[in-house]
């Protein structure tokens, strides 16, 4: 098994594990590009991102991560939009 197909393998345990939890309903996109694995999307909260995070650093210790996970926030604005 070669770097790449190693590094695809640990990349599908992480989806399925985030799969079989909690997350599962997150938008969470976890993909190889290049050396470095993207883990992109959206969360419901601070406490999401960080615990899809520390997930991913235990699945693929190794490997370079750059994450771009947004937290979206469920909550009414506390004020009124302004219309130009």
């Amino acid at each position: 098994m070669n770097d790449t197909s190693a590094a695809e393998y640990r990349i599908a345990h992480l989806q399925e594990h985030l799969a079989s939890g909690d997350y599962a309903e997150m938008g969470v996109r976890i993909e190889l590009r290049g050396n470095t694995v993207l883990i992109a999307g959206t969360v419901s909260s601070a406490a999401c991102r960080d615990e899809i995070l520390r997930m991913a650093e235990d699945e693929l210790a190794g490997l370079p991560l750059r994450e771009d996970l947004v937290v979206v926030s469920a909550t009414a604005p506390d004020h009124p939009e302004e219309l130009a």
